[in-house]
Order: C-alpha cells, then sequence, then structure tokens
C-alpha cells in the first residue's frame, strides 16, 4: 500500500520500481507489484508508444512512469495527462535525469497544476517541493511557486489549512504572508490549529504584528500550544491589557510564563511578588513554586518552596522541588526521602534534583 499523503513515499516507489525491474522481482514492500514483473510486462513496455492503444491501468501507467529505461518513461507521460491520481509520480519525473522525459513531465505539469482539485494539489505540492533539492527540481519548485503566488488565493488556503506535509504548509504560509490573503484573525486561527511549530511561530508573530489584539489574543491564549499562547499573552501587552497576563504566569509552558512575568512588568506589576503571594495561599496553584523558582532568590523563597515539598497535593509538592532545583537551594537530604512519595512527579523531581550529587 502507498500513503499518498507522504511526499517520500513517491519517490521511494521511484527508487523501488526500478530496483526491482533490474533485479528481475519486484520490491517486496508494495504489494500491488504482484504478477506484474518478469520480462513479458517488461518487453510489452519496450514497445509502450506503438503498443498501448487504450488507457493503461493506475498500476501500469506507475510502473512505466518509474521504469529504468528513460524511453518507457518519456513514452508513459503522454498516458498520464488528465490522470490525477499519478501526478505526484509526473512531479517525480519533472526532477528526471533525462531531460526530453523532465521537459515532458515539465509540461504536463504547466497543463495540470492550475486546473487540478485541492486534493490532488496537496498530495502534489509535497512532492514537487520535496524533490527542490535535487540538481534539476527547481523548474518544478519555481512553476508551483508561480502558482500560488499568481493563482487564486484558494488554492493557498487549501495547502495551508489542508496538507498534511509540513513544509508544504510552511511555504503556504510564506506565500499567504506575503499576498496578505489574511487578517489577524486569520492568522492566529492558523497559529492556534496547526501542528508544525515553525507555521506556529510565523503565524502567531504576525498575527501579533496584525495589531489586532481584541480579535486575535483571545484566539491564541486559547491555543493548547504553549508557544501559541505565548504569542497571545505578548498581544495582550500591545492593548495595555497587562493584568490580563496574572493568570498566565502559572501556565503549563515555560516560553508561556515567561511572556506574562514580562507583559506583567510591563504593566508597572510585579510577578515575584504574585508568586510569594500564590504560593502562600491555602490552595495555591499547580505551578506556582515552579514560576517562583524561575524568578525568585534563594535567600528570600527558598524556605517558602521547602515548606510546600510536604504540601497535599501531589502537583504542588512537585513543582515545590523543580522550583528549589531552578533556584540552587535543593537539600540532599530531603530530596532523598521525597524519592518515596507516592506522586510519581515528585519522584521525578526529586531524583533531577539530586542528580548533581549522583555517583
Amino acid at each position: 500500500m502507498l500513503d499518498v499523503t507522504r511526499p517520500k513515499a513517491w519517490a521511494h516507489l521511484d527508487e523501488d520500481v526500478r530496483q526491482a525491474v533490474r533485479h528481475g522481482a519486484p520490491a517486496p514492500s508494495h504489494g500491488w507489484l504482484t504478477g506484474v514483473h518478469g520480462p513479458g510486462w517488461r518487453g510489452a513496455w519496450d514497445r509502450a508508444a506503438d503498443r498501448m492503444r487504450e488507457e493503461p491501468a493506475e498500476a501500469r501507467l506507475a510502473l512505466a512512469l518509474c521504469d529504468p529505461d528513460g524511453r518507457i518513461r518519456q513514452a508513459a507521460l503522454p498516458y498520464a495527462a488528465g490522470r490525477p491520481e499519478v501526478l505526484p509520480l509526473v512531479a517525480v519525473r519533472a526532477a528526471d535525469w533525462v531531460r526530453p522525459v523532465r521537459a515532458r513531465a515539465l509540461a504536463l505539469l504547466r497543463e495540470a497544476l492550475p486546473a487540478a482539485s485541492h486534493e490532488t494539489l496537496a498530495v502534489t505540492a509535497p512532492v514537487i517541493l520535496r524533490l527542490g533539492g535535487r540538481l534539476r527540481g527547481g523548474d518544478a519548485v519555481e512553476l508551483l511557486d508561480g502558482l500560488l503566488r499568481d493563482g487564486p488565493p484558494a488554492r493557498v488556503t487549501a495547502l495551508l489549512l489542508g496538507c498534511r506535509d509540513a513544509a508544504t504548509r510552511r511555504a503556504a504560509l510564506g506565500v499567504a504572508l506575503d499576498r496578505k490573503l489574511y487578517d489577524g484573525l486569520g492568522l492566529a486561527l492558523v497559529a492556534a490549529g496547526d501542528h508544525d511549530p515553525l507555521v506556529q511561530e510565523r503565524a502567531a508573530s504576525a498575527a501579533v504584528a496584525a495589531g489586532e489584539p481584541d480579535a486575535t489574543a483571545p484566539v491564541l491564549l486559547g491555543s493548547r500550544f504553549g508557544r501559541v499562547r505565548a504569542a497571545g499573552v505578548t498581544a495582550l501587552r500591545g492593548a495595555g491589557r497587562h493584568a490580563e497576563a496574572e493568570p498566565y504566569l502559572h501556565d503549563r509552558s515555560g516560553r508561556t510564563r515567561a511572556c506574562a512575568r514580562w507583559v506583567v512588568r510591563q504593566g508597572g506589576g510585579d510577578p515575584v511578588a504574585l508568586y510569594r503571594a500564590a504560593c502562600a495561599a491555602p490552595d495555591p496553584p499547580a505551578r506556582a513554586p515552579l514560576g517562583l523558582g524561575e524568578c525568585g532568590t534563594r535567600s528570600a523563597d527558598a524556605p517558602l518552596l521547602r515548606e510546600l515539598t510536604g504540601h497535599p497535593e501531589g502537583p504542588v509538592r512537585a513543582s515545590a522541588v523543580a522550583g528549589l532545583r531552578l533556584l540552587d537551594a535543593v537539600e540532599p537530604a530531603r530530596m532523598k526521602a521525597l524519592l518515596d512519595d507516592p506522586e510519581p512527579a515528585v519522584v521525578r523531581e526529586a531524583r533531577r534534583a539530586l542528580r548533581p550529587w549522583s555517583v
């Protein structure tokens, strides 16, 4: 089976078929090749231009497009016209080392890509971009880039929101930013919904730079990704809403906590004092001790954190141990006692704190 959404699968298919033909047997990893190997099918394809009087089946066409013989690859390309299921293999041939094959494949791409469906483009574009690093792959990349920059915005959106390949989404985002296809809210939605760190980073930064904090901040702050929430906290500063950053002093993301501390300071607040007050409360937020360890001082704050290592709540104890480690205020005897703690997170943090004393 071939996962058509993975660009390297098409390149591997090309290589596997070539190796299979050269060695006289099909590649074992592709079950659909069974029954099409041997001199019979190879001899038929040697006379492909004369003997193929009807549209070949998808598998036969794929085999011919990957054949080691450049004449067979060239003879098969005309039959790929209007066949979106093999367009990624046409993209592979657009980086072919045989000039006539390459030229014919590029001509087919010029004809097919402007009219391709969003689904076909989402499968073919990653192959083009992946092969762009090859010696002869630049022409196809240039063709795709021109299509995205000069074509309908819907094509860019389809790749940015509907393509599984991260590199393709990055390229689509770059075009979208250059063409100014999204407002701040649109960019915030892209950042909050994408799994790729680079897409998140770039889209979130652009969303903040758009200067629309009332629209973008709620979306960014609601993301499950820490770097996106951090951008949302930064957007609060641009809106002058510094106090709204205080809850994010206890965020699970260290980056978000750091941004929240910066925003609070920009608004005239004291994050250290806020952390101390939170840690002294009867029911402190789980990450308040950790935040205090990140910005407090050993002399002033270590006693409070040591006291919290005995708190009834396991997450608070684990956070206190982590805070002591950050303040360089670890007492080995206390940490060794915590190795028997019933909370696994406390044991992990205690072990981490004891590493400098391990033999």
